[in-house]
């Protein structure tokens, strides 16, 4: 793990300058997936959901954090590495070139977006430069097919050097229209379809109301199957995150801020089992002394949905590592809440919450890193029920060390269609280049016995120190 903090550093810098650059002002220091393990679906339509792994600072043809993706594609068995392409930017059919730095695979979500049976990926590139415009960022469909990911095309973005226009990316392909969110530094554009194959868009709205812009996913708040869309923004001064908007606007002044907690990601299911989706948002960062809100070791806020949707002006439920039923305690730097996911694991219609602590210490080894699971429920507090799992579990591949950071992304979905969600785990900076784990679902938690651990080299990427396979929610 030796090096990789000065490295973390540097990749965090340029974001943060990147984004003073923009605008000082700004601030003071389903069907849907979002960025950077989306939830699988099925590109290449043979009825099992298909798994994408980011490995943004993967080297390209000697060019160094070029980007890449890897597709396990799902089977009756699961995924394997057997069964996989690795899509880059000097892949035939990808837009752009293969460039030191673009960070291709930064965000990734996955939708049907031209409706055609077959899920498409959409792709961020948040440091490529464009025209003369630096980290300009871009942003790339890649179109689903019977052969998997087959071609690709660009999708229109604010072009402003350090705009990092796909910072993070959101897709929806429910009823009507498709749907897509390209975050960039001071903005998200919302693109509404028909899409075409050659990446043209029915209409595009410049979401300017957040301002500092950090994280999108979309969900179903009230029932209707609609897309309902979160915009989360950076961390903002005397916070310990940003704000969440949902379904705001500047056309009707509908700012729609949600109240009483702060965060940086989020991810949308049903926890209480009462219909409607509820936005889960993960808040990792230590408390400020000046805010309101947050936890020591990091907390998950929960606005459950309704009819209505969300009520902006209420406060959420709070579950923390202090929480009854949680397991541990709150420490300094767990950063639970780091990466956060939603899906029924026991099948009883409540669904549960995932949530990464990549900080936490497991036997003296910092940073080791784990995960918990919190059950959902009808009806009270969460917490109760609670589980938790890393390296050091019986079955789950490999050992605890310092620095792994296991947890630092998560997601869930069915991969071998048997009913049961599979859990999917990335480890940031296992072996000083990232991993993943897929946990097959078992009767009413994971079946650790049955998981694989999929590393760089088992997946054909070079060796490169820090590529981040499995993405880092974090950088």
């Amino acid at each position: 793990m030796t090096g990789h903090t000065a490295r973390t550093r540097r990749f965090a810098v340029l974001a943060a300058t990147a984004a003073m650059t923009v605008s000082a002002t700004t601030l003071s220091g389903g069907t849907a997936g979002a960025a950077p393990l989306p939830v699988p679906q099925d590109i290449n339509g043979d009825g099992y959901g298909d798994l994408v792994l980011p490995a943004p600072r993967a080297t390209v043809n000697g060019q160094d954090w070029a980007g890449a993706l890897v597709v396990l594609y799902g089977s009756a068995k699961g995924v394997s590495a057997a069964k996989r392409a690795v899509i880059t930017q000097a892949s035939p059919g990808v837009p752009g070139t293969a460039e030191e730095g673009d960070a291709f695979g930064a965000s990734s979500a996955i939708a049907d977006l031209d409706k055609d049976g077959y899920a498409d990926v959409v792709v961020g590139s948040p440091y490529e430069t464009v025209g003369s415009a630096k980290a300009a960022g871009a942003v790339t469909v890649l179109w689903g097919s019977k052969q998997g990911l087959a071609s690709g095309a660009a999708l229109p973005t604010v072009v402003e050097k350090n705009g990092q226009a796909g910072r993070d990316v959101a897709a929806w392909a429910g009823p009507g229209n498709a749907q897509a969110l390209i975050v960039n530094n001071n903005t998200t554009t919302r693109l509404t379809g028909p899409f075409t194959r050659a990446g043209g868009v029915a209409s595009s709205y410049l979401h300017e109301e957040t301002g500092w812009m950090r994280s999108a996913t979309y969900g179903d708040l009230n029932g209707n199957k609609g897309a309902d869309r979160v915009l989360v923004t950076g961390r903002m001064g005397g916070l310990s995150g940003g704000y969440a908007f949902v379904n705001s606007s500047m056309r009707d002044t509908s700012f729609r801020r949600m109240t009483g907690g702060d965060g940086l990601t989020s991810a949308v299911g049903d926890v209480n089992g009462d219909g409607y989706g509820d936005l889960v948002l993960g808040d990792p960062d230590e408390p400020n002394g000046d805010g309101p809100w947050g936890h020591t070791g990091g907390a998950v806020h929960v606005w459950f949905g309704s009819a209505k949707g969300v009520a902006y002006n209420e406060a959420p439920m709070i579950i923390h590592q202090d929480t009854a039923g949680v397991p541990g305690g709150g420490e300094r730097y767990d950063a639970f809440g780091a990466s956060v996911a939603v899906a029924d694991l026991n099948r009883d219609g409540a669904a549960e919450i995932i949530v990464g602590t990549p900080g936490e210490a497991i036997g003296g080894k910092g940073n080791a890193g784990g995960v918990i699971v919190v059950p959902g429920r009808r009806a009270g507090q969460l917490g109760q029920g609670s589980y938790a799992f890393n390296q050091g579990t019986a079955g789950v591949p490999g050992g605890i060390e310092a620095g792994d950071q296991f947890g630092a992304t998560v997601s869930a979905g069915d991969l071998n269609q048997d009913g049961r969600p599979d859990l999917v785990v990335g480890a940031a900076w296992e072996n000083d280049q990232g991993a993943v784990w897929v946990l097959p679902g078992g009767a009413s938690a994971p079946a650790y016995t049955s998981s694989a651990s999929f590393g760089p080299a088992g997946l054909g990427l070079p060796w490169a120190s820090g590529m981040l396979l499995g993405g880092d929610l974090q950088q």
